[in-house]
Order: structure tokens, then C-alpha cells, then sequence
């Protein structure tokens, strides 16, 4: 068959299923991540059927829907709301980072991976998924929660994190100079500290280029802007969805409002599409002799993001139902996590062991953490229930 018409073809059956995916998720309401992700691994390179013909353009367009994701997710907060979110949760991001880098540092140095595998396996194991935190946000109707700052907090220190990050682990592997590392470290805080004021003293006239009253004049103002601002992040060795974030924030008022009416149904089919790239990329095969260290890994570090997310709720007043919420929507791990692990290994540094085992820790947190944020408010308010106040004896005769 011709080269386009195959991947037509491909695209089109894909598509297809994913809509069929997304009905069955809402008749059984859950989020459907997880399908998605299941469906990616059935048609992958080692599922029921291959799908070689359409992986350029699946490629960029789960790209797109990262970008997509963070950007709508950034339209429901103002920068000054970004500001006193960090202020009130660096604490908790510190925490975060010391509780869910060490589990995966401490099995690579077990494993005999040493200092460079700990390295990457840290950051594995530290970085939340917030294409897949968004998602859940949105398809749960809990945007509007008083958990969802908090939530948002974290994942945009963890996103700041990876702006340092990413740059000394792209010169580890590498093996260039200190000082070479620290300038990209340097580029790296500036770019994102330039782009946040401007969000802060700015926002207005950034709402003001990309807004009109043309619908399709707007669509394509948006998405433009949206795709120049997180390339030339990348570009910068600063995050893609940071990016889009600090843009999403950037746009206020009445410009917000309509920019998440006209994007939603773009950003729903571009997302769907990323979780089926992450499922295309799994090789099934490699996944079962490393499968005991990522199921470990997975259950300790799931109780490790509940706990950030419980106790950073827990220190601005939120409620028992709202801390659970925050932690389990933390649990995902996701895009990141393919990227730090994908460094590592077309770096050559690390062994194929720690790729596969990376992969299937993610695929569990992908399909966990969902799962997790459906189910933990009713396992709570149930666990909550049966736990009975404490008898006080009435009483006696003076």
C-alpha cells in the first residue's frame, strides 16, 4: 500500500478506537488514561498489531498534546496566583523531591548501575507526569477544587526542577566540562525568570496579541503562540510544557476564558494521541524480567507522592478528602520520565536494563495514578466511615 494512504489508514483506525475507548471510560466512569495507554501497547512495535506508517506524525502531534495540556491548564490561573502558589508550596516541593528521588537513586546503586544510573533513576522516580495530572484534573471536574492550586504548585516546581535538571544530567552524560553544565544551568533559571515577569507585569498585552473576535483568526493566534513559545524553550534546554504553562498563565480575563472554550476539543484529541504514543513506545517484551523491581518501585513511590501531596494539603487547611486527592493526582508518571530515561540511553551511559525498567515503571504510575484519583476520595470517605469517635463514659456520682 502507498506510504500515505497506509498511514491515513492507520491514523484513521486509531482515532476510531480511541473514541470507542473514551465512550466505554465514561459509561464506567473513569478517566480514560489508562485505555488509552492499553490501546497504545496493543497496536505498539511487540502488540497485536504494528503500526509502523503513522510514527512521524504521532510523534510531534503527542507533543502537541503535551503543550496543549499545560497551556489550558495555565489559562485557569493568573501569574500572581502562580506566585503565592509557590510561595506557600516550596516547602512541599523540597519534600517531594527528597521523598521521590532517593527510591529510585537507592535501587540503582543496589543494581550496580552507580552514580550516573542513580542520577537518571532519580529523576525516573522524582518527576510527576502533569500532562496526565492535567487530564485527570479536567476529566474529574476538580479544576475548580481547593486542592488543584496546591496540586498545580508542585507540578510547576517539579517543571522548574527539570529546568535545572535536565542540563546538569544532559553534560553528566555527556561528559563535559562544569563549567560548560553550569552555563546551560544559568540559560536554563534566566529564560524561565524572564518569561515569568513577563507573565506577572505583561499579561495584559500578551492577552491583547493573541485575542480576536474571529474564531479562526484566534485558533490560529493561539496555537501558534503556544507552539513558537514552548519550541524556543526547548530550544533553551527549558521544558516545552513550561513553556506553554507560563504562556497559558500569561493570558487572562475575558482572552482565558474564550481560549479554553476553543482549544478543548484540539487539546482532546492531540492528548488522547500522546497517551497512545507513550503505549506505541512500550516494548511489551522487555517489560516482564524487570516487572518484581517496578512493581516495588511503583508502590513505594506511589506512597511517597501521596504523602507530598497530603501533607502540602494538609499545610494550607485543606480537608482529609482534599490532601488524598492531592496525593493520589501525583502519582502519574509520565512524559518526563521517557525523557530522562530516552537521555540515558541513546547517551550509551547506562545499561538497556535501566531503559527497560524505566518504561515499565512508568507504564504502572501511567495506569496507577489515574486510577488512584478516581478511586481515593470514595476508599477514604469509606475508610473515614467506619472508623467510629471514641466512647466517653458518662460520668459517675460525685
Amino acid at each position: 500500500m502507498d506510504p500515505l494512504a497506509l498511514a491515513l489508514v492507520e491514523l484513521g483506525a486509531v482515532v476510531f478506537c480511541l473514541g470507542l475507548l473514551a465512550r466505554l471510560a465514561g459509561r464506567i466512569r473513569m478517566s480514560p488514561i489508562p485505555l488509552y495507554l492499553v490501546g497504545g501497547l496493543f497496536f505498539g512495535s511487540s502488540g497485536v498489531i504494528k503500526m509502523d506508517g503513522m510514527q512521524e506524525f504521532t510523534h510531534i502531534s503527542g507533543e502537541i498534546g503535551v503543550i496543549l495540556l499545560l497551556l489550558m491548564l495555565g489559562l485557569e490561573y493568573s501569574a500572581a496566583e502562580l506566585v503565592t502558589g509557590l510561595r506557600r508550596s516550596w516547602r512541599a516541593g523540597i519534600l517531594d523531591l527528597v521523598l521521590n528521588f532517593v527510591p529510585g537513586a537507592g535501587l540503582a546503586f543496589f543494581l550496580g548501575w552507580g552514580p550516573v544510573g542513580a542520577m537518571v533513576m532519580g529523576g525516573v522516580t522524582y518527576i510527576s507526569s502533569s500532562g496526565i495530572a492535567a487530564k485527570v484534573i479536567t476529566d474529574l471536574g476538580r479544576i475548580g477544587n481547593r486542592e488543584t492550586p496546591v496540586i498545580l504548585s508542585i507540578l510547576v516546581f517539579e517543571d522548574l526542577a527539570m529546568a535545572i535538571y535536565l542540563p546538569i544530567l544532559t553534560a553528566t552524560l555527556a561528559g563535559v566540562s562544569l563549567v560548560f553544565g553550569m552555563q546551560t544551568v544559568g540559560i536554563s533559571l534566566g529564560v524561565v525568570t524572564v518569561v515569568l515577569l513577563v507573565a506577572l507585569r505583561h499579561g495584559h498585552r500578551v492577552s491583547k496579541v493573541v485575542h480576536s473576535e474571529n474564531s479562526e483568526v484566534f485558533l490560529l493566534n493561539l496555537l501558534g503562540a503556544a507552539l513558537l513559545v514552548a519550541g524556543l524553550a526547548s530550544a533553551l534546554q527549558v521544558s516545552a510544557a513550561v513553556g506553554a504553562f507560563m504562556l497559558g498563565i500569561a493570558i487572562s480575563g475575558a482572552t482565558a476564558h474564550s481560549a479554553t472554550r476553543i482549544l478543548e476539543p484540539l487539546r482532546d484529541l492531540f492528548a488522547a494521541i500522546f497517551f497512545v504514543v507513550f503505549g506505541l513506545n512500550t516494548d511489551a517484551a522487555a517489560i516482564p524480567p524487570v516487572l518484581g523491581w517496578a512493581l516495588v518501585l511503583a508502590v513505594l513511590t506511589a506512597a511517597t507522592k501521596m504523602a507530598t501531596g497530603v501533607w502540602a494539603a494538609w499545610q494550607v487547611g485543606i480537608g482529609v478528602p482534599g490532601r488524598f486527592r492531592a496525593g493520589a493526582t501525583l502519582i502519574a508518571r509520565g512524559e518526563f520520565s521517557i525523557v530522562i530515561a530516552g537521555l540515558a540511553v541513546a547517551s550509551g551511559a547506562v545499561s538497556q536494563e535501566l531503559a527497560a525498567l524505566a518504561t515499565a515503571y512508568v507504564l504502572i504510575m501511567a495506569i496507577m495514578g489515574p486510577l488512584a484519583a478516581r478511586f481515593v476520595e470514595p476508599v477514604v470517605g469509606m475508610l473515614r466511615g467506619r472508623v467510629k469517635p471514641p466512647v466517653v463514659p458518662a460520668a459517675g456520682p460525685a
